[in-house]
């Protein structure tokens, strides 16, 4: 099992003999005070993110220029993605509150060597927006991600996932670990681990108030597109009037019913995400310290729900959305690692 580690984050391969040394937790507690997001992330995760590398509206203005805008379908529900470049394809697949976009760092740097599509999961944007939260449930979500891929003609995919994205990739490799040739995921610990901590009624159960409130029926009520919008815009005006149009066309109900139809309840001892398959393809992880919602203590033991390499980069400075916050370094360590898995 080979694991490659960077930063000074303790990992141990599942064969050590040494008991591992706990990752660092966050304390703090989700903000309330954001009122038009509500039990949202707090402040400091959505807006006190670092600097990008690049100039957002240089990248923003060529995102759209490259991308072709395709449709997929699963079982009639019609589903949004875009697609650029040549190569392996790599499938991406965004969280909450997000849209293919939030994916451009990635796209711009990745399209010369792979084909990079990168979804609308339903009930966002372009993509269609059934209603009722059981239309939102992971069979589903795993189902797009699977028409994407056969819409592309191709039998298997890198996935990539980041936040509610992160739970479908995690999914998806386990459910579909023939389509899954490798996973990336960000900020997301793997499913049955992050019920694991939810399970301890501690950190992570506090830090994970504002999932609880979202699954109540009239959570989206509380939502708007302009605070969305004004979370996601990263001090750009640009970029906030991009994810304004995007939200604009979105379902609020329909970001919620992720929650609704998911994310495990007390008192977390049953629920799919325990019953996820392990593993089997090689999985690169990311995981920004200075999340206050899914806390690094979720990574540890993350060996024993892989069979494959495990290869994990903390990124200290790094806030929930890392694949934004260390764009430059991320992309680098996608492409070097995806090297170092080659067949």
């Amino acid at each position: 099992m080979l694991i490659l580690t960077f930063q000074c984050q303790p990992i141990l391969n599942k064969n050590s003999t040494r008991s591992a040394t706990p990752l660092p937790s966050n304390k703090g507690v989700y903000s309330n005070g954001h009122k038009e997001l509500m039990m949202r992330f707090s402040l400091t995760n959505l807006i006190g993110l670092s600097l990008l590398y690049f100039s957002q509206a240089s990248v923003s203005q060529s995102i759209e220029e490259i991308v072709e805008h395709k449709y997929a379908v699963n079982d009639g529900t019609s589903i949004h993605y875009v697609r650029a470049g040549e190569g392996p394809l790599m499938v991406f697949i965004h969280g909450f509150p997000d849209f293919w976009y939030g994916w451009r760092e990635q796209m711009m740097s990745l399209s010369d060597q792979y084909t990079v599509v990168a979804l609308d999961t339903r009930g966002y944007n372009l993509s269609d927006k059934p209603s009722g939260y059981e239309n939102y449930s992971m069979d589903f979500l795993v189902g797009d991600v699977e028409a994407v891929i056969k819409n592309e003609n191709r039998e298997k995919a890198i996935i990539v996932g980041h936040d509610w994205g992160g739970g479908i990739a995690w999914s998806f490799a386990g459910l579909r670990p023939e389509m899954t040739h490798r996973l990336i995921i960000f900020n997301l610990p793997h499913i049955k681990r992050l019920q694991t901590e939810l399970a301890k009624f501690e950190a992570q159960h506090e830090a994970s108030g504002y999932a609880r409130n979202f699954q109540l029926p009239n959570s989206h009520e509380k939502l708007t597109a302009e605070g969305l919008a004004l979370a996601l815009s990263r001090g750009n005006s640009k970029t906030r009037s991009r994810y304004l149009e995007a939200f604009k066309k979105s379902s609020l109900d329909a970001m919620m019913n992720y929650y609704r139809a998911n994310f495990p309840r007390e008192p977390y001892t049953e629920g799919q995400f325990l019953d996820i398959p392990k593993i089997q393809a090689p999985v690169l992880q990311f995981h920004g310290l200075k999340d206050t919602a899914l806390l690094p203590s979720g990574l540890n033991n993350t060996w024993e729900e892989i069979e494959s390499d495990w290869t994990l980069m903390t990124l200290p400075t790094a806030n929930h959305w890392s694949h934004l916050d260390e764009a430059g370094k991320v992309n680098k360590m996608i492409r070097a690692w995806l090297e170092v898995q080659q067949d």
